[in-house]
C-alpha cells in the first residue's frame, strides 16, 4: 500500500507482518511514532478514555479503511490505534 504520504510493506510469505514509513498524516495534526492494530478499536477507545491519557486525535473512520485514534504515552511518543473496516 502506497499512499504517499503512508508506506506500508509486507512480505507475501506473512502478509500480517507489516512495516510502515509514514513521512506525515493527512487527517491528524501530529505524525504516530508508532501503529497498533487491535481487535476492537471502540473497545481501546473506551479504556484509554477512562485511563485519563492525552487522546491527540479522535477516534475516527479515515477513507483508507480503518477506524483509528491517536493517544500520547507516558514518555511522549504518539501511539495510533486503529482497526481495519
Amino acid at each position: 500500500m502506497n499512499h504517499g504520504w503512508i508506506m506500508t510493506l509486507a512480505p507475501p510469505s506473512s502478509p500480517m507482518a507489516q512495516i510502515s514509513i509514514i513521512t506525515g498524516d493527512v487527517t491528524a495534526s501530529v505524525t504516530p511514532d508508532l501503529s497498533v492494530e487491535v481487535d476492537d478499536v471502540d473497545a481501546a477507545y473506551a479504556v484509554v478514555r477512562e485511563s485519563g491519557a492525552e487522546i491527540v486525535h479522535p477516534l475516527q473512520d479515515e477513507e483508507w479503511g480503518v477506524r483509528r485514534f491517536m493517544v500520547r504515552d507516558p514518555n511522549g511518543r504518539v501511539v495510533n490505534v486503529l482497526s481495519h473496516r
